[in-house]
This record gives structure tokens, sequence and C-alpha cells, in this order.
């Protein structure tokens, strides 16, 4: 067998909420037949969402393969939760291209840092990091004074803001202000990036293709900082042990953000309409979750306080990620959730 060599691998970052699964989705539609891709998604919950969604939509038979990395930035613990994954991904993949999709929340310029490693150089060729921002954000302190939301943009080679169906007329030329102002009269800033401007995640194929920047290959920062446990993450995360009681809840923090997730058995069907409008109501910053209801596999997201609702093919059970700025605000989910079961069977506990 032919050695793993030269394989285009690119970053997709952004901040909460920005539509990173959305454009990986959109990327997907746009791969070649006879190429096999690879995913490798971290999320800031612990239950895995992402991963889900895309497998709900997308399957190896295809030419896509997905590997989770839960539980806070994948980059922690000199980056083995990061290299245990993308190791044992590249080697069942063998793919043509490799989409690495940091959490919202996570240290882009370190997960770069484990890419560049000299056990990589040639196994992986970096090309340009994307980086999804929102134009509408740069108007708010608690944005552009987060260290992340900088980083994600300080080492992008590629801006795109996304959702601009949405925007004013002031939005995207105060994002070029502002990104003039922060990156403007830095070595390798602003004159170094493409910034484009999109709706619903329409990536180019084209963009993944320009090169990264020199800074990007010689990245070797590290850092250290609370970004919940990551002893479950390895490369093919293990079915969530669901007790007799049918459910599992498990919670993390970090970052500022706190979140808890729901994992319930496949046997329990919700009402997708009670769903919808529980969501609504919960005020969260970011809620994304997969449900087996009467009406078929239903995903949800919410984001700047709009939910959508969309269909899948298929998923392994029913799941829910809510991330929010207090746990007050996530403490009256769960018997919420309760109500919108219409039927439910106990789980048998898996050995």
């Amino acid at each position: 067998m032919d050695k793993l060599s030269a394989i285009p691998t690119n970053v997709i970052t952004g901040f909460l909420g920005v539509g990173k699964s959305t454009a990986i989705l959109h990327l997907l539609k746009q791969k070649p037949d006879n190429e096999r891709w690879a995913i490798l998604v971290n999320e800031f919950g612990e239950v895995g969402i992402d991963g889900n969604l895309i497998r709900g939509s997308e399957s190896e038979a295809a030419g896509v393969f997905i590997r989770e990395v839960p539980g806070g930035c994948m980059c922690c613990a000199a980056g083995l939760p990061m290299q245990i994954a993308l190791n044992r991904l590249l080697t069942h993949a063998r793919p043509h291209r490799l989409l690495i999709e940091p959490t919202g929340l996570g240290h882009p310029q370190e997960v770069l840092a484990v890419l560049s490693a000299e056990h990589y150089r040639t196994v992986l060729d970096l090309r340009a990091t994307i980086t999804l921002v929102d134009a509408r954000k740069v108007a708010s302190p608690r944005y552009t004074e987060h260290a992340t939301f900088n980083q994600q943009l300080a080492i992008a080679d590629v801006i795109v803001a996304n959702k601009a169906d949405q925007y004013q007329t002031d939005d995207f030329p105060a994002l070029l202000d502002f990104l003039e102002l922060r990156f403007g009269e830095q070595q390798l800033g602003l004159n170094s990036k493409s910034v484009f401007q999109v709706s619903h995640g329409e990536l180019a194929l084209e963009w993944l293709a320009a090169p990264a920047s020199e800074h990007q290959r010689d990245s070797h920062h590290h850092h250290h900082g609370e970004h919940g446990d990551q002893q479950n993450s390895v490369e093919d995360l293990p079915p969530v042990a669901i007790p007799e009681a049918g459910f599992v809840c498990i919670d993390n923090q970090g970052e500022g953000f706190v979140s808890r997730g729901w994992v319930f058995s496949p046997d329990w069907v919700f009402d997708a309409r009670r769903l919808y409008n529980l969501l609504v109501e919960v005020d969260a910053e970011r809620i994304k979750g997969l449900f087996i209801t009467e009406d078929g596999i239903k995903a949800f997201n919410k984001a700047d306080g709009v939910v959508t609702e969309y269909e899948l093919d298929d998923c392994l059970d029913s799941r829910i990620e809510c991330i929010a700025l207090e746990q007050s605000a996530l403490t009256d989910m769960e018997s919420a959730l309760f109500d919108c079961v219409v039927h439910k069977a106990p789980a048998v506990e898996q050995g």
C-alpha cells in the first residue's frame, strides 16, 4: 500500500453559530465523485452533533469519512486527542482531501501547529485556512474583544462573511473597516487575505486550493487552558452508554461558556413541532440537535435566535447540545425535552 503523501488539507474555522457545518456540507456537494474526502470535526460539547449531522447527509459509500473529537479544543494535552483521531481517520479513509473543523470556541492557531508538526510535513499539504465570520458581530465588543474570535481572523488566508442575505447595507463595510484596523498594519496582515461574502455557507471549491501563508506552515505556538475533559477524545467515539432511564446528560465549560448535552435512547420518539417551539423559547447562545420524531429524522439548529429545521436520512439516536453563557439558561431544558416525548421505552444498558 502506498504511503500517504501531500494530502491537501484545509482548516475551516469561525465562531459559534457562523455556519461552519453548513459550509462543509456545501463543499461536499462539489466533491468529485471519484474522490474520498476526510473530515475531522471538533466540538465544544461532549455528545457530538456535527459529525452526526454530516453523516445524516453523506456516507462513506459516497466517499465521505468523518471522525469527531468532542469536549473542547482538540489541540489540548499536547495535541494527542487530535493526533489520535487524525491518524486513524487518514489510515481508514486514505483521502484525496482533508477538512478540519475546530470548535467555534477552539484555538485554530494551535490546530495549525499540530498539523505543521514534523511527522505531518510529508503527509499533509497545508492549504488555505478559511475563517467564516458574521459581519454583524463586529458591532459587538462581546465578539471583537474575544481572543478566539480575533485569532480566527488573524490566522485566515480566506475570510468569508457568511449569512450575507441577512446583512444591512453597512454590515459588510463595517467588517472591512474592522479588519483594516486590526490587521492592516501587521506583517502578513489584511493584504495577505482574500475577503468574500456569501449566503448559506456557499464556499467556492477553488478557495480550498489557495496556498497556506508561510507563517501558517511554520506555526509552532502552543497554549495551555481550560477546555473540558479530553479523556474521551479518540478516533471512533464509542456509543454513548445510555442507562436504563433511557437518557444521559453531560456538561462542559470553558472559554466563558457552558454546555449541556443529552443523548436519548433510539426507542424514544419525539414530537417535532413541540421541539421546535421549545427551542424558540430557550435562551441559549447555540443549539444543535438530532431527533427521531413521528415525522422522521429531524435536525434542529439555533443561532442568532433563529431556529431552523431540516430532514436527515438517518441517525443512531436522539441528541441535543446547548451552549450558553450561564448554566441557569439550561436548567429547565431536561423537563421541557421530556414534554416533547410521545413514546419511549427504557434502554437496555450497554455493556
